[in-house]
């Protein structure tokens, strides 16, 4: 079995989503069965590794989609970059990385490892789709709990939060609430 029309029928549909697609997303959208998706998926992969392509096929977020190949990033990033790839300051930074590391996690616990107030940096984090709230903390006052989102993931080439670099045991302490 060649798999030509399914692989052209998936390819159409990663090019037109701008998220990862699900392997059910795309069971449903095709309704091809998984053993077939998962095969013309390796086709699909075998090809976009071939040199005459720029494009791969990815895997991250629990689902696959088309992207630049890395190599071509540096190239392609100061015309196509996503808007919100603003560079963020180094107070941004330290926020998100203290959100990823420890979500969910309160404003109040965040402020309490940072030292400082969070309401800005977490505004503008949530504006940029970086972080989202993701429920409410089981103590009095039922406080926000914050965590990072698909496009967190995305932007940083992660497949899942997993995928972050392991922390040292001095930068571990960092992340540990204070008293």
């Amino acid at each position: 079995m060649d798999l030509m029309n399914e692989c052209e029928l998936l390819e159409a549909v990663l090019f037109l989503e701008s998220d990862p697609v699900e392997l059910r997303a795309l069971i449903k959208i095709t309704d091809l069965p998984k053993e077939i998706i998962e095969q013309a998926l390796e086709k699909l992969e075998e090809k976009y590794n071939s040199e005459g392509s720029g494009l791969e096929l990815i895997q991250f977020a629990g689902g696959y989609m088309l992207s630049p190949k890395q190599r071509l990033w540096d190239f392609l990033k100061e015309r196509y970059g996503q808007k919100n790839d603003k560079r963020l300051s180094r107070a941004a930074m330290e926020t998100l990385s203290i959100i990823a590391y420890s979500q969910p996690i309160t404003k109040a616990e965040i402020e309490n490892i940072r030292g400082v107030a969070a309401d800005n940096m977490i505004r503008m984090l949530l504006d940029r789709n970086l972080v989202k709230h993701v429920g409410k903390k089981d103590i009095p006052g039922k406080p926000t709990q914050f965590g990072t989102t698909k496009d967190f993931l995305k932007i940083f080439g992660l497949s899942s939060i997993s995928d972050l670099p392991k922390l040292d045991d001095v930068q571990k302490v960092r992340f540990e609430l204070n008293g």
